[in-house]
């Protein structure tokens, strides 16, 4: 795992396109990760790539947990345990920043990722409209 640099920003923007796309339908909307502004994410030095990038993670610190707010595959890489990875290294990230939890949100109608977070620890907090669509809360505590 490594930041994403700026010569990295197409790569990003295309890998999330290719994950997300395919969710257009089901959820009715564009998901929100389609939305995000990758130039001011990486400057930030919020994304955390894979190398080779297969993957990627956003990870924004709050006072009380770390934001996990995107988790993104290429739709080719599937099954693999990239995304499983992926949270392992969020995780590994919130105890290193002193944070006790980690959050996150997805679409209702993401229940294969609901499934996979719930199977990793995270359990839902509640639910709430963001931005027009319906998110399910999810946060895992994490043992000191």
């Amino acid at each position: 795992m490594r930041l994403a640099g700026p010569a990295d920003q197409a790569a990003v923007e295309q890998l999330v396109h290719d994950a997300y796309t395919p969710w257009i339908e089901a959820v009715g909307a564009r998901p929100l990760p389609l939305e995000a502004d990758y130039g001011a994410l990486i400057a930030g030095g919020r994304v955390h790539v894979t190398d080779p990038l297969d993957g990627l993670v956003v990870l924004v610190p709050e006072d009380d947990a770390l934001l996990v707010e995107n988790v993104a595959v290429r739709p080719d890489m599937h099954g693999r345990g990239i995304g499983r990875a992926l949270l392992a290294y969020a995780e590994d990230e919130a105890r290193r920043l002193g944070l006790p939890a980690l959050r996150l949100y997805t679409n209702v109608k993401m229940t294969s990722n609901i499934r996979l977070y719930a199977s990793l620890g995270y359990v839902e907090t509640g639910r709430a409209g963001i931005e027009g669509r319906q998110a399910v809360l999810m946060r895992k505590s994490l043992s000191p």
